[in-house]
């Protein structure tokens, strides 16, 4: 199945997915809580594993939402899941505050998936739903840069401090903030992006623990 034709608003993320579990053991399972419409693992391409998460595409926006409710820590294989909304498309961030602390990574190796992305930008905070590494719509040819986007701009700041002009997977990577969609051509990031995330409890409570 392929992952760009996904309903991202009906699109669960499933982390934590032990390597015994196939994608046929996951319909099974999120079928318990609604009607399954799709399920993607990305493998490994060489011995055909997968890299521990998938998605699962539900019928409806609401189904998404039922199954990530109940199966969000639910224990499979030994192992709790993690399931959350996968950011899958415009202002899809899976129920979080959407500050504007979204990031373009540049220059990327061909290797570098979506779950590199999660693992090496988890380390400064917080990231909503899942990294999205762009890619070509008719070959699925990896385009050599994505997108990742956090709660809070005290993560932002740290990623692209620590970042920036950093190896990955043996390639130099540009770390900055990406350019909003309203085609003003201003990057996010600004001072009244910031202003307003300062005024919100939830977000101040995320910066808060990404600095702790």
């Amino acid at each position: 199945a392929s992952s760009s034709a996904r309903n991202p608003d009906a699109t669960l993320y499933v982390g934590g997915v032990e390597s015994v579990i196939t994608e046929a053991i996951l319909w099974e399972l999120f079928t318990q809580v609604g009607v399954v419409t799709n399920v993607y693992m990305p493998k490994d391409r060489v011995n055909n594993a997968h890299f521990g998460y998938g998605f699962v595409e539900m019928a409806t926006p609401a189904d998404a939402e039922y199954a990530m409710k109940v199966m969000h820590m639910c224990t499979l294989s030994g192992k709790p899941l993690r399931v959350n909304r996968s950011l899958g498309g415009p202002g899809d961030k899976g129920g979080a505050v959407d500050v504007g602390a979204n990031l373009f990574i540049g220059n990327l190796d061909a290797n570098v998936d979506e779950k590199l992305l999660y693992d090496t930008f988890s380390a400064f905070g917080r990231v909503l739903g899942m990294p999205k590494v762009m890619r070509d719509e008719d070959t699925g040819k990896h385009k050599g840069f994505g997108f990742v986007s956090y709660d809070n701009f005290a993560s932002s700041d740290a990623a692209i401090n620590a970042m920036h002009n950093q190896f990955l997977s043996g390639r130099s990577v540009q770390v900055q903030y990406a350019f909003k969609k309203d085609g003003s051509g201003e990057r996010h990031g600004s001072d009244a992006e910031r202003l307003i995330a300062a005024s919100n409890p939830a977000v101040q409570a995320a910066a808060s623990a990404a600095v702790a």
